[in-house]
């Protein structure tokens, strides 16, 4: 139950003193609905990460298991399987990963970081974990190589040396190679980092060290001496073997590649400069860029591949960063998009002494993954089955729909799959390991990014899986090619005008909505069929500021602030491009009115799926380009678009194509204006609004002009100066005294989010517009003391102000087309602290009202006449309990502002719930969703907590302090959606996607992917019977014996410290705590187990071996110091 409180019963008291109204909601009536939602059914935790590794560093890759791992810059790791199978962990210190090498088929990851330290990973559960760190201290590490079917990880190091660890208890051997061993002593200078290190294939005891600085070392670990060096005058990159041990072949600085015999001394039997021209006189070819990799694969049939990157002429000036595959006397020089990171050949055998048999390359660039298929001619790419291309464009804000219609993800597939493209490999693709997760969340899940250059996705997001649906390019809509005359009225946004800026969206009838960083709404509407639309249809509206306006030109006297350019409603819209275009920016300070972008004007041909039904352009006035829209709404019942910018709002009705309401903030208040407005002063200056740009930089300007998903132009009281000259796209705007209780609020800076970047801000600090922050449309009580639902719509300011608008709609069908819809403002219900972000609806009972909508139609039938007006005739259907709700009972609307939340009580109006959410932050993000106990309302706030309230009765059920730092981009980007899941772009590159509710978070171990599967190692290869006469097959070496304690003793203490690390089954502790988690503990525990016996069987065997020596050692010791005094010793 809840707790009794005071305030409540006095606000119930002040409600049934209140002017009576036709509808008495008494007081007891608000405090009956029993609440069911409870604190215990929140838990925060993360799901998944989705997206390209941001900066990665390194890779590798398990040729039995088939996972490849990525690292990155900021100690991240990434692991993918199979498509849908990935998992991200992360390294505490947040190094740079520089190295990763696979225990092959054990489960297991040893990572390098550039903080010097060595880790060993468990891959063997869902949620891998570190098993054991080793930090080194006095040394840097540079390379490391583990061989295949070994323990002992051989580090080398900036000075020259080389350490070797046991995999198994990430100790260090007493083995060390130093580098003053290894180089000749006639040798003064230093040899320079290790670069590479590895056995020669067919010899285990032969170890090959690659000094930077040209010097190749053939190291004999039993004699512990240099069998062969081979010095070069070009620094060395990397070193590959040939698989019968005999070769191997170094890439250098000079882009050229040498071959050597192992045997043969001196000189390189070949030297090669892939990209080098000629000279006819036989002399040494120009030198070229780095070869920075390269690797030496074997065929059975066939000649050998030789893979590398780099190594490109200094010529070649804005060439692409290129991988050139030598195979035989064909080269192929494959250009990237990006630079080359790292490649890897994936071979059909994990061991080094066989025919390598390879077949693809996986090729890490900064921003991309591809994998070539060498089988094939040509080398084609396979097609990429990873949500790698979120950043395509950069993400400029995003939508997040749990719970949608069953219908939709296959109907975006459907129109997808056809803007697939041709030409890639007809293979499976290579990376294929790991075991989906066995989820039980059944319900579609669709997230939709809009992006900079105007790209719009949407992609399936259900049960913690993403891939994309369907792609929309909304800049087809405007003429690409800007002449240098145009660029006056292109002025608004210069480096991504096309860039999205809010979307809204009707999953239940299709429409999408999108609002451009020009000025401009586009309407859609889903279509399975093609249709070539001859002129795109075109509205122009003026949204003007302007109090002083009694001599302007068009006649808009007294307060009038607006004067729309446009056609009456009803009457026929405008649907040519603009009337007057200027062909010299000149013309534009007398005020033309002039849209940011021209919409094309040659027919449009439109594939299936959405298509556009209606442009709307925000024009210039008085030589002032448009305010950036800051808010967007959509309802499919109403066939009503609204938007709202700094200076008004208009309702477009896309059903007609006019526009019905283009009001001044001012003017929806009518008489009972809160603020004493003064006049503003001319402008001097023409400043452009500012774009949307690049999230990659944080620059101030991008700051500035950043918007957060609440589709809110940053809007809050904090960042005042946004709306008065802080921005790029700041107008000198009206002045006003603010009522008291909202002055402390503009004084008050706090937060990182609200440094003033303006030197100028005082001088007009005391200005501030009213912007539009949020739209709701609902079925409700438009006035106080009504006694029946209409449709309405409510709006909320920057300001803090909610005010009604009721609707009156025509009846549904033919009258639809013709008759106007009329829209009459109702009055102020209620104010808040700071911009108002979400607002929403609730029933008598305290159910969530979802807005009323109209079903999918497919808009372009023609042959069917009649079947298509059946379809128009249909009445707009409201799903939603307020169907059976009795006429007289009530309702509540929620209002969440920037600082705290409301729910008052309808049609008394009377605030019945008030929750203070924040003090000193303000909320980014607010949403009001449903959970599977009910509704509550869900906020993310700029200092990184995130927290939930029950409705109606505002009681906080959960506040976690999730981020300790909050971004532009997070804080653009975050949203939560129905059933308790929420997402942001945690990196340019990545979506990170969280829960907030206790089932998901329990049955979160059921989801994820398996990683580890069990799988049987190949094969060794046959040695054949004249090898094994000959002695000529691969020799093995007894590692234990060289590096064990016993032979290598003890290394030094100070060099190294072991960190045990929490992995193991503790590890599991992040999974969830219930049933399901237990069983998967204990299936580990068990599959632990049994590899734990298995190695007791050989550690029992060599604890006996070490026992007998011991017994030996002590034996001769005592024999030695059986005569000696004590003053001896």
């Amino acid at each position: 139950m809840k707790k009794f409180n005071i305030r409540k019963v006095l606000d119930g008291l002040k409600e049934v003193s209140s002017s009576t109204p036709s509808v008495q909601v008494g007081p007891q009536e608000n405090h009956l609905i029993q609440e069911t939602i409870q604190s215990e059914h929140f838990q925060l935790c993360k799901t998944v990460r989705h997206g390209f590794p941001y900066q990665p560093s390194s890779m590798a890759f398990d040729p039995v298991q088939k996972i490849l791992a990525i690292g990155t810059q900021s100690g991240a790791l990434r692991l993918f399987g199979r498509p849908g199978v990935e998992c991200y962990c992360q390294h505490e210190s947040g190094a740079a990963v520089i190295q990763l090498q696979f225990l092959i088929n054990e489960g297991a990851l040893v990572s390098a970081l550039a903080d010097d330290s060595v880790h060993l990973w468990n891959l063997r559960q869902k949620r891998p974990a570190i098993l054991h760190s080793l930090k080194f201290n006095r040394e840097r590490i540079t390379f490391c190589h583990l061989p295949f079917q070994s323990k002992w990880l051989y580090i080398g190091t900036e000075r020259g040396n080389i350490h070797i660890v046991n995999v198994e208890s990430f100790t260090l051997s007493g083995y060390v190679i130093m580098w003053n061993k290894a180089i000749e002593l006639s040798s003064k200078a230093h040899p320079g980092p290790v670069v590479h290190i590895s056995d020669n294939p067919m010899d285990e005891g032969k170890l090959i060290i690659g000094f930077e600085s040209g010097i190749v070392v053939l190291w004999d670990l039993k004699s512990k001496k240099a069998d062969y060096r081979y010095t070069y005058d070009e620094a060395i990159h990397s070193v590959a073997w040939h698989h019968e041990g005999k070769q191997f072949i170094c890439s250098h600085s000079d882009g050229t590649l040498t071959i050597w015999n192992v045997r043969g001394q001196g000189k390189p039997i070949q030297t090669i400069t892939p990209h080098g021209k000629q000279p006819k006189d036989g002399k040494k070819p120009e030198p070229c860029k780095p070869i920075l990799k390269v690797e030496y694969k074997t065929t059975r049939n066939g000649e050998p591949f030789i893979i590398l990157s780099g190594g490109l002429s200094y010529d070649t000036v804005g060439r692409r960063p290129c991988l050139t595959v030598m195979h035989g006397k064909s080269t192929a020089v494959l250009e990237m998009d990006y630079p080359i990171v790292d490649f890897l050949t994936l071979c059909e055998t994990p061991y080094p002494n066989d025919f390598q048999e390879p077949y693809a390359v996986v090729v890490l660039l900064e921003k991309d993954l591809v994998v070539i298929d060498l089988a094939q001619n040509g080398y084609p790419i396979f097609e990429n089955p990873y949500p790698l291309t979120i950043h395509e464009s950069p993400v400029t804000c995003c939508e997040y729909f749990a719970d949608c219609p069953v219908d939709l993800i296959p109907a975006l597939y459907s129109v997808g799959s056809r803007q697939k493209r041709q030409g890639y490999s007809k293979k499976e693709w290579p990376i294929s390991g790991g075991n989906w997760g066995q989820g039980t969340q059944s319900y579609p899940e669709i997230i939709i990014t809009g992006h900079a250059d105007g790209t719009v996705k949407f992609w399936d997001a259900s049960a913690i899986m993403l891939q994309v649906l369907y792609k929309l390019k909304t800049a087809k809509v405007f003429d690409r090619n800007r002449s240098k005359e145009d660029k006056g009225s292109t002025e608004v946004s210069d480096e991504d005008p096309f860039a999205i800026q809010i979307m809204a969206w009707c999953p239940e009838s299709r429409m999408l909505c999108v609002a451009g960083v020009s000025a401009n709404v586009i309407i859609y509407r889903f279509s399975k069929l093609e249709v070539t639309t001859e002129v795109v249809q075109l509205l122009e509206v003026r949204m003007q500021y302007e109090l002083n306006d009694i001599e302007s030109p068009d006649g808009g006297g007294g307060g009038g602030e607006q004067t729309s350019a446009l056609p009456t409603p009803g009457a026929s819209p405008q649907t040519s491009g603009p009337p007057s275009h200027p062909s010299t920016s000149s013309n534009n300070s007398d005020g033309g009115n002039i849209p940011c972008l021209k919409v094309r004007s040659t027919p449009l041909k439109q594939s299936p799926g959405y298509q556009v039904d209606l442009v709307v352009q925000l024009v210039w006035v008085s030589g002032e380009p448009p305010q950036q829209i800051t808010s967007l709404a959509l309802n499919s019942s109403y066939g009503l678009v609204v938007f709202g910018n700094s200076n008004g709002l208009a309702v477009v009705d896309y059903v007609q194509k006019t526009v019905v309401l283009n009001l001044g903030t001012v003017e929806l208040y009518g008489s009972n204006d809160p603020y004493q407005r003064q006049p503003r002063s001319p402008r001097k200056t023409r400043q452009p609004s500012g774009g949307l740009c690049d999230i990659n930089e944080g620059s101030a300007t991008s700051e500035d002009r950043c918007k957060s998903p609440t589709s809110v132009l940053t809007s809050n009281s904090n960042l005042q100066q946004f709306y008065n000259g802080g921005g790029r796209g700041a107008k000198m705007s009206r002045k006003l005294s603010l009522p008291t209780e909202l002055k402390p609020d503009l004084d008050h800076r706090d937060n990182s989010f609200s440094r003033s970047r303006s030197s100028s801000v005082t001088s007009i600090d005391k200005e501030a517009r009213e912007a539009i922050s949020s739209f709701h449309f609902s079925e409700t009580f438009a006035r106080k003391g009504d006694s029946t639902l209409t449709p309405c719509l409510y709006v909320g300011t920057s300001l803090g102000t909610v005010l009604a608008l009721a609707l009156t709609l025509p009846p549904a069908g033919e009258q639809r087309q013709l008759q106007p819809v009329i829209i009459s403002p109702t009055g102020m219900l209620g104010r808040l602290k700071g911009s108002i972000l979400r607002m929403a609806f609730l029933d008598s009972t305290g159910s969530l009202l979802p807005p009323a909508y109209e079903p999918w139609f497919e808009p372009n039938v023609t042959a069917d006449g009649e079947e298509r007006e059946k379809v128009r005739k249909r009445r707009p259907v409201s799903v939603s309990p307020s169907t059976s709700q009795d006429l007289n009972e009530g309702q509540y609307a929620v209002v969440c502002s920037e600082k705290q939340a409301k729910v008052m009580s309808l049609p008394s109006q009377t605030c019945i719930y008030k929750h203070s959410i924040t003090e000193t932050s303000f909320i980014l993000r607010a949403d009001v969703v449903q959970m599977s106990q009910g509704a509550c309302v869900a906020c993310f706030c700029a200092n990184g907590h995130i927290m939930t309230l029950s409705v109606p009765g505002l009681r906080p059920l959960m506040d976690v302090n999730y981020l300790p730092l909050t971004d532009m981009r997070i804080a653009r980007t975050f949203c939560f959606t129905n059933l308790g899941q929420a997402m942001y772009l945690c990196s340019p590159t990545e979506i990170q996607r969280i829960t907030y509710s206790q089932d998901i978070c329990e049955n979160l171990q059921e989801m994820l992917g398996e990683l580890f599967t069990p799988v049987e190692t190949p094969e060794a290869p046959n040695r054949g019977f004249f090898k094994g006469l000959f002695g000529g097959g691969a020799q093995s070496l007894d590692r234990e014996e060289l590096f064990g304690e016993v032979a290598a003793g003890k290394a030094s203490r100070s060099l190294a410290q072991h960190i045990p690390g929490p992995g193991g089954i503790e590890g599991m502790k992040g999974a969830a705590s219930g049933v399901v988690g237990d069983l998967a503990r204990a299936r580990i525990a068990l599959d632990e187990r049994g590899q734990k016996l298995g190695e007791l069987e050989e550690r029992t065997a060599a604890m006996m071996a070490s026992a007998d020596s011991f017994s030996k050692h002590a034996h001769e010791m005592m024999l030695k110091c059986k005569d000696k005094k004590w003053y001896q010793f």
